[in-house]
C-alpha cells in the first residue's frame, strides 16, 4: 500500500534502543531458552537498525580490513519491551534466515532480507523479544538443482535460491561483508482511534496541464456509523465515497498545477496529499504530477525518456551503499551522497540488482532534489527458481516496494534485474534460454498493477529482440557500455558504438584525493593497493591496467615507468585521465546528433577506501572524475568533438526553460599563450535546445583547427572554446588538444589568493598560460570546482569547503597545482 506518514490514534515507537547481541555456533541453540546455558556466551550492545558486523565492529571484534564471516553463524538479538496491550509488531527488514520470538514463542519466520512483516501481540508489560539470524551458509549447502549457467562474479552459486543481497558475495570488487541482523527499523504500533487503516492505493497523472490523483483507503471503522471522508492535495478537496463496509474510493482533478521535474528541467515540485475520514486525518506525504514515457527514437530502437513531453538526456551513476558494514537507511546517511549527485548535474541515479532495496528516506530525498530513480529489482547474473514458493516470495517483495514508493514521482524506470540475459547470452545459451518468467511475466505484471506510469525494462542489459539483436548490443535499446573502459576501445568508440541507452558505463579504478588516502597507506601497485581496485573474478588484468590504457594513450607516457621513477605524478595524471576519457564520451553522447538517450557511470561510491569505480571515495569525498562530471553534466553545456578534416564540431545544449543570449568565442593557442587565432559571434540558445556549429562557422579563413591536413607542423597546441554572457562572465567553456594534452612542466605564471567573505573562504587563481588540471591540496579544505582547465589570462574564483562540517575558522593552507607547472603554489589565508 501507498505509505501512511502518519494517522491520529495510531503511535509507531521505533524499537531503537536497549538491543543486545550474541554470536553462536549454527544450530547449537534450537530457542531462546537454550541462551542461558551456553558457556561463553556474551552480549553486546547492537545498534538497531543495523547488522551483526557493525555491532562487532564497534567494539573490535570485526575490521573492514579482515572481514571475519558471519553466515556461517547464529547471531542472537534480545530486547526487553515494557509496554502492555494489544500491538503489532513491525520488521522493515530481516537479513536473512530469521526467526522472531517473544516470550520463547516463535512468531515470525522469514527467508528473504527483502521482505517486511507485520506480527499482531498483546505484551504483558514484561516481555522479552529475541530475533535469530542462521547461519546462511549452512542453509545454502543443503540447497539442490543445477542452473544452466554459473556465473562467475558471485559465489556461492547456491545464492540463486535465497533473497538475500550480493553485496559480499562478489570477490575482485566488493569486500566479503556479510549482511546480518536487522537492517532496517523495528517497530511495535499501537491502534488507539477508531480508525484503522489496512491500506492504500495513491495514483497520481499529468497531461501536460492538468494533474490527477486517486485514492483508494481500505479501512476499519470502528466508530458508530460510517462517516464523511475526503481526499485533499495542492489546496483542492474531494469526496472519498463508501464504496462497501471497508472501502472507501475519490479522485480530484488540478487544472493548471505545477508539475514535478528532474531538476535539470525544472523544479521537482511536490503537493502534500492527506485523506480524513471521520475527523481523522490520515497524513499520505507529499507526491508530484508528471508523465514519463519511454521515447524509442524514429528507428524504434532507442531508449530515452521523455518527461512532461521533454526528451531528458539522464546521466548519473550507479549507486552503492554509504556503508556496506551498517546498510544505512536513514535521510542523514543518504543526503550528502545524494546532493552531491544534484550539485554535478546528474539527474538520474540506478540502484541496481546487485545492491540492496533503499529505505524511503531515499525516495523522498530523490523526489525532493528532483532525481530520477532507475530501480533494479534484487535480481543479477543468476537464472532463477520458477517454484511456486519463490514466486510468491517475489510477488510479495515487489508489491511491497511498489507500494511503499507509490507516490513517489522520482521512480522513473523498473528494471527486472542486471545481466541475467547478457550473462545467458555470452554463455553461448540460445535465445529461448535468455529470458525468464520471472522478468518478463511476475515483475512486469507486479509493475502494471501497482506503478504503470513507469517504463519497465525486463533486464539490464536488453536489445531490441525484434531485431534480433543481442541483449548487450550496444546500438539498440539499453546496454552496459564498456567499450571506452574495459575493453579499452579508443575514445571514437564511444561514437562508433552508437550507444541509445547505457545503464551502465566508463568504470575505471579512479584515484581518490592525496587527503582521502589514510595514515600510512601503502604505495600504489602494493599488494595491500591492489584490494581496493576491483577486478573481474578469473581477468588477468584489474581496472587500474584499464587506467593504465588511457593514460598512455591521452598523455603518451609509460606508466609503468612512471610510477617506478615518481609514483607522485603518476598518482596526479591518474586522478585526471580518467575524468577526461569521461567528458569526452559524454561530449559525443550530448551532442545533439547523437542518439543517445543517457548514461549511469559504474559507480557512485567506492565500496572500500583505495582507487575503486567510485567517482565519490567510501569516506563521501568526491574524486577528480565526480568534477569532470559536474563539467559534462551542465545545464548549459559546451562541448566540442574532433571531426577530423570537417575542423571542429561545437555544440550548445540549453536544457533551461529560459532563452540564453551569450557570445561563443574561440582561441587557438600556441606554447599554451600565444593566440593564432580568434573568433567570435553572438549565439541564441532557445529554451531546453541544442544545436552543433562548425569552428569553420566562425573563422573567416581556412586554418587547420584539428591539425588533420598536416600541411606542416601545427601553429597551435590548444582550442579554448567560450560561452559568456553580456558581462563577459563564463557560462561553461570546452578545450581541444590537436597534437595531445600539452602537459610537459613550464613556468606557467600561476598564481592563488585565498580570501575571507561573509561565506567563507575562496581561491583565486590565476594563470599567465594554459593550466591543466588545476587542483588543490588542503587539508582543511576541498574545492568546490578542480581538475580544471584554466585559460591564460582568465581568473576563477573557486569556493573552499571545510573538511571538518562547517568550520571556516581554519585559515586555508596549501598548495594549488596543475599538471603542466614546474612546481606548485602555495596559498595561505591571512588572519
Amino acid at each position: 500500500m501507498a505509505r501512511i506518514h502518519a494517522m491520529a490514534g495510531r503511535t509507531a515507537r521505533l524499537l531503537d534502543g536497549g538491543w543486545t547481541l550474541a554470536v553462536t555456533e549454527p544450530g547449537g541453540v534450537t530457542g531462546p531458552e537454550g541462551l542461558e546455558g551456553i558457556e561463553g556466551v556474551s552480549w553486546l550492545t547492537a545498534p538497531v537498525p543495523g547488522t551483526a558486523a557493525q555491532a562487532l565492529r564497534a567494539v573490535g571484534r570485526w575490521s573492514p580490513d579482515q572481514p571475519t564471516p558471519l553466515h556461517d553463524k547464529d547471531v542472537w538479538y534480545r530486547l526487553d519491551l515494557d509496554e502492555a496491550g494489544p500491538r503489532t509488531l513491525r520488521f522493515h527488514g530481516l537479513a536473512t534466515l530469521a526467526e522472531v520470538w517473544l516470550n520463547h514463542e516463535r512468531i515470525l519466520t522469514s527467508d528473504s532480507m527483502f521482505l517486511a512483516h507485520e506480527v499482531p501481540v498483546r505484551l504483558s508489560g514484561r516481555d522479552r523479544l529475541h530475533l535469530c539470524f542462521r547461519a546462511l551458509h549452512t542453509a545454502l549447502a543443503k540447497k539442490r538443482g543445477r542452473a544452466r549457467w554459473r556465473p562467475r562474479m558471485v559465489e556461492p552459486q547456491s545464492l540463486r535460491f535465497v533473497r538475500t543481497t550480493l553485496l559480499g558475495h562478489m570477490p575482485g570488487w566488493c569486500p566479503p561483508v556479510h549482511a546480518v541482523g536487522p537492517w532496517r527499523p523495528v517497530e511495535c504500533i499501537e491502534e488507539a482511534g477508531p480508525l484503522h487503516v489496512e491500506s492504500a492505493d495513491l495514483r497520481t497523472g499529468f497531461d501536460g496541464r492538468n494533474g490527477s490523483l486517486s485514492l483508494g483507503l481500505s479501512v476499519e471503522w470502528n466508530g458508530p456509523a460510517r462517516p464523511p471522508a475526503f481526499v485533499e492535495v495542492a489546496g483542492r478537496r474531494a469526496e472519498l465515497e463508501w464504496m462497501d463496509a471497508r472501502t472507501l474510493r475519490g479522485s480530484l482533478t488540478i487544472p493548471e498545477v505545477e508539475p514535478w521535474w528532474p531538476h535539470s528541467h525544472g523544479r521537482p515540485a511536490l503537493h502534500a496529499v492527506s485523506a480524513n475520514v471521520g475527523g481523522v486525518r490520515v497524513d499520505l506525504g507529499r507526491t508530484g504530477f508528471r508523465r514519463i514515457e519511454r521515447d524509442a527514437g524514429p528507428d524504434g530502437r532507442g531508449f530515452a525518456l521523455r518527461v512532461n513531453g521533454e526528451r531528458v538526456f539522464c546521466r548519473g551513476t550507479c549507486w552503492t551503499t554509504p556503508d556496506i558494514v551498517a546498510l544505512p537507511g536513514g535521510r542523514e546517511a543518504y543526503e550528502p551522497g545524494l546532493r552531491l549527485m544534484a550539485e554535478a548535474g546528474m539527474n538520474m541515479v540506478r540502484v541496481g540488482g546487485t545492491m540492496t532495496y533503499e529505505a524511503d528516506a531515499f525516495f523522498d530525498l530523490c523526489d525532493e532534489l528532483g532525481i530520477l530513480v532507475w530501480q533494479d529489482f534484487m535480481f543479477a547474473n543468476f537464472e532463477y527458481p520458477t517454484d511456486p514458493a519463490f514466486q510468491q516470495s517475489v510477488r510479495q517483495e515487489a508489491a511491497q516496494l511498489l507500494d511503499r514508493t507509490q507516490a513517489s514521482p522520482s521512480l522513473a524506470v523498473l528494471c527486472g534485474g542486471s545481466e541475467a540475459m547478457q550473462q545467458a547470452a555470452m554463455l553461448g545459451l540460445p535465445r529461448p534460454a535468455w529470458s525468464q518468467p520471472l522478468f518478463d511475466e511476475l515483475l512486469r505484471a507486479e509493475v502494471e498493477r501497482a506503478r504503470p506510469d513507469a517504463v519497465y525494462v525486463p533486464n539490464s542489459p536488453h536489445g531490441d529482440p525484434e531485431w534480433g539483436d543481442l541483449p548487450f548490443a550496444a546500438h539498440s535499446g539499453v546496454t552496459h557500455y564498456y567499450g571506452v573502459g574495459a575493453y579499452q576501445r579508443p575514445l571514437e568508440d564511444a561514437r562508433r558504438a552508437g550507444v541509445r541507452f547505457a545503464a551502465e558505463c566508463l568504470a575505471f579504478a579512479n584515484v581518490p584525493e592525496a587527503a582521502a588516502l589514510p595514515p600510512g597507506a601503502p604505495p600504489v601497485h602494493h599488494p595491500r593497493w591492489k584490494e581496493g581496485v576491483p577486478r573481474d573474478v578469473g581477468a588477468s588484468w584489474d581496472f587500474e591496467d584499464v587506467r593504465d590504457h588511457y593514460l598512455k594513450r591521452l598523455y603518451g607516457v609509460e606508466p609503468a615507468a612512471l610510477r617506478y621513477e615518481d609514483p607522485d605524478r603518476y598518482l596526479r595524471l591518474s586522478r585526471a585521465v580518467t575524468g577526461e576519457v569521461m567528458e569526452a564520451a559524454f561530449a559525443e553522447w550530448r551532442r545533439p546528433g547523437s542518439g543517445c538517450g543517457g548514461a549511469l557511470v559504474w559507480l557512485f561510491q567506492d565500496l572500500r577506501p583505495g582507487a575503486g569505480w567510485g567517482v565519490v571515495d567510501a569516506a563521501g569525498g568526491p574524486k577528480a572524475a565526480w568534477h569532470a562530471l559536474k563539467r559534462a553534466f551542465r545545464l548549459v553545456h559546451l562541448a566540442l568533438t574532433d571531426e577530423g578534416v570537417n575542423g571542429l564540431g561545437i555544440h550548445l545544449i540549453n536544457e533551461t526553460a529560459q532563452v540564453i543570449k551569450a557570445t561563443l568565442s574561440l582561441s587557438c593557442l600556441r606554447h599554451g599563450e600565444l593566440p593564432v587565432v580568434r573568433a567570435e559571434r553572438p549565439v541564441t540558445l532557445p529554451p531546453r535546445g541544442a544545436f552543433t556549429l562548425s569552428s569553420s562557422a566562425l573563422l573567416d579563413s581556412f586554418f587547420d583547427i584539428t591539425h588533420a591536413y598536416r600541411f606542416g607542423p601545427a601553429p597551435h597546441d590548444a582550442t579554448v572554446a567560450l560561452l559568456a554572457d553580456a558581462e563577459g562572465n563564463r557560462i561553461a567553456e570546452a578545450f581541444h588538444f590537436p597534437r595531445g594534452y600539452p602537459i610537459a612542466p613550464v613556468d606557467l605564471g600561476l598564481s592563488a589568493e585565498a580570501l575571507r567573505d561573509e561565506e567563507g573562504w575562496s581561491l583565486l587563481v590565476i594563470s599567465r598560460r594554459l593550466a591543466l588540471s588545476v587542483h588543490i591540496e588542503d587539508d582543511g579544505y576541498r574545492a568546490a570546482e578542480e581538475w580544471f582547465h584554466l585559460a591564460p589570462g582568465a581568473e576563477r574564483r573557486v569556493r573552499l569547503i571545510p573538511r571538518n562540517g562547517n568550520d571556516i575558522s581554519v585559515r586555508p593552507d596549501g598548495e594549488l597545482h596543475a599538471l603542466n607547472a614546474t612546481a606548485p603554489v602555495r596559498f595561505r589565508g591571512s588572519a
